[in-house]
C-alpha cells in the first residue's frame, strides 16, 4: 500500500521509503511514567501494539513530514502488512535460519548493552525486565523483521523499471511538486593507505606486550584500555565489547576469542584494524564477551610520504591523459567503498550527483578552492576506521541549484519510480493475501479503512 497524498512530490516519495524498525522494548508512557500500551491489531498469531505505531509516526514527523491522520493510517497499514508478511511466510514455508536470527540478535543486543554502559543491571532497571526476557523479546522481533524482509524480496524479486516507466512516473508529478535541489557535485577520489613499516609494527607489538605485563602484574585492563587503546569505542566501554556471536567480529579477533580460556589474556595479534591484546571474559556456547586494547600501529612520516609520492606519480599520468581517472581508481585505490564506482562518491540511491550539503566537510573545503575538471595534489587524511592515508580528489562537475529534471536527476527519479512500483506490487499482494489470515483491528482505527 502506498503512502500517497493528493499531490505527491518526488521528495516525499523518496522520503516515504521507510524501514519500520521498532525498539526491542519500546513502550509508550503517560506523564506519570505508567505504560499506556495496548494491542491495536491482530494478524493471526501476531500483534501490533500502540507504541509501535506511535514510534513509527514520531519517526515520520522527525524526518520533517507534516503531521496528518492519513499518514498515521498509512503507517499503521504498513505495520499490519509486515505482520501479514510474517504470517504468510509461515503458510508459504518462507524461513530464516536460527543462525541468522541469533547473529542479528547478538549484534543488536550488543548495541543496546553499550547504550546502557554495558551494565546488565542498568538495562534491567531501565526496562523493568530480566536480561533474558529482553533478549527473548528482541529475538522474536528480529525474526519477524527478517521474515518480513524475505517476503518483501519474494514479492518484488527481479522487479525492474524501464526508461519509459521512469518518464511516465516523472510526467505524472505536478510541476509545483517537483523538489528543488541545491548545488550538486561530482567528486571522485583515489586513496592510498599509508603502509606501516615493519619497524612500526614491531613497536606496536612491543607496547602491547608492555601493557599485557602490566595487566598480569595487577593493573586494571579497562583503565589501561581507556588510556591507551586507539579503538574509539574504548572511551565508552573501556575496551569491553559485550556479548557477541560468531560472525560479529573480524575473523582474527573471533578466532582468538574461541582460542582463549576464560580470563586468559592473549599475546599481541593482528587484524585489519591493527594490533590487539584480548582478554576473554566469558563464553556461552557460540557467544562470547571480551575486552581488548587496540594499537593502530601509526605509520611514520616516511610511510605517509611514500603514499604521497605514489599518488603524485599517478596524478601526473591522469593529468597527461595517459590513464583515465576512473580506471586508475578501480585499479589502484585502497578505498573499497568508492573504487568500484570509478572513485566517485554517491548519494543514498547510488547516483554520482551528490548534494553539496551531504559532502564531507573536509572534502568540501578541499574542492572549494579547486577548478572544475581539476585534480588535487595528494592530501593526507585519516580514514573512517582511523588509518593514516593520502588521497587525490577529482572535481569533475558542478550543477547549479535546479528543479528536478530527467537530464540531471535521472538516477534519483529512477530510484523513486522503482520504489513506487515495488510499493504498488506489495499493495496488490496485501489486498490479495489479507483474506488468507485472521485480521482484527481496534475500532479506534476504523477510520483508516485498512481492510476495505
Amino acid at each position: 500500500m502506498t503512502m500517497q497524498p493528493r499531490k505527491r512530490s518526488l521528495k516525499y516519495l523518496i522520503a516515504s521509503v521507510i524501514t519500520l524498525v521498532c525498539g526491542a522494548t519500546g513502550m509508550a508512557q503517560d506523564k506519570t511514567g505508567y505504560v499506556v500500551d495496548k494491542i491495536i491489531a491482530k494478524v493471526d498469531n501476531y500483534i501490533v501494539i500502540k507504541s509501535e505505531l506511535e514510534q513509527a509516526y514520531q519517526g515520520y514527523i522527525a524526518e520533517g513530514n507534516p503531521a496528518s491522520q492519513e499518514a498515521k493510517c498509512q503507517l499503521f497499514n504498513r505495520l499490519i502488512m509486515n505482520k501479514l508478511m510474517v504470517a504468510k511466510a509461515e503458510i508459504d514455508s518462507v524461513t530464516v535460519t536460527d543462525q541468522e536470527v541469533d547473529q542479528n540478535t547478538t549484534q543488536r543486543m550488543g548495541m543496546i548493552m553499550q547504550s546502557s554502559g554495558n551494565s546488565p543491571e542498568e538495562l534491567e532497571r531501565r526496562y523493568g525486565k530480566s536480561l533474558d526476557q529482553i533478549k527473548l523479546e528482541l529475538r522474536d522481533q528480529i525474526r519477524e523483521q527478517l521474515l518480513s524482509r524475505e517476503m518483501t524480496q519474494k514479492i518484488t524479486k527481479d522487479m525492474k523499471i524501464t526508461p519509459a516507466e521512469v518518464k511516465r512516473f516523472f510526467n505524472k508529478i505536478p510541476t509545483d511538486s517537483l523538489p528543488y535541489y541545491s548545488s550538486d557535485v561530482q567528486i571522485g577520489q583515489i586513496v592510498k593507505i599509508a603502509k606501516i613499516s615493519a619497524a612500526q609494527e614491531e613497536e606496536a607489538k612491543r607496547r602491547l606486550n608492555e601493557l599485557r605485563d602490566r595487566i598480569l602484574a595487577g593493573e586494571n585492563f579497562n583503565e589501561l584500555a581507556l588510556k591507551y587503546s586507539e579503538d574509539p569505542s574504548a572511551r565508552q566501554n573501556g575496551g569491553e565489547m559485550g556479548f557477541v556471536g560468531r560472525g560479529s567480529m573480524v575473523p582474527p579477533y573471533e578466532a582468538m576469542a574461541f582460542k582463549l580460556r576464560k580470563g586468559e589474556i592473549s599475546f599481541p595479534f593482528k587484524s585489519q584494524f591493527g594490533h590487539h591484546i584480548m582478554q576473554l571474559i566469558e563464553r556461552r556456547g557460540n557467544e562470547y564477551n571480551s575486552r581488548h586494547i587496540l594499537l593502530l600501529g601509526n605509520p611514520s612520516a616516511e610511510d605517509v610520504h611514500r603514499a604521497q609520492r605514489y599518488l603524485d606519480s599517478l596524478r601526473r599520468k591522469i593529468v597527461k591523459d595517459s590513464i583515465k581517472f576512473e580506471y586508475a581508481a578501480k585499479e589502484y585505490s585502497d578505498d573499497n567503498e568508492t573504487k568500484g564506482r570509478g572513485g566517485y562518491f554517491t548519494d543514498q540511491d547510488g547516483g554520482t550527483h551528490v548534494s553539496m550539503r551531504d559532502i564531507d566537510p573536509v572534502v568540501y573545503l578541499a574542492i572549494d578552492t579547486m577548478k572544475i575538471g581539476s585534480i588535487s595534489k595528494p592530501i593526507a587524511y585519516r580514514t573512517d576506521d582511523g588509518k593514516e592515508a593520502v588521497r587525490i580528489l577529482f572535481f569533475k562537475a558542478k550543477l547549479p541549484p535546479h528543479q528536478a529534471n530527467l537530464t540531471d536527476d535521472w538516477h534519483r527519479i529512477q530510484s523513486a519510480a522503482l520504489a513506487e512500483k515495488r510499493d504498488k506490487a506489495i499493495g496488490k499482494w496485501f489486498n490479495k493475501s489479507k483474506g488468507d489470515v485472521f485480521i482484527n483491528i481496534d475500532p479506534e482505527y476504523n477510520s483508516c479503512k485498512i481492510l476495505e
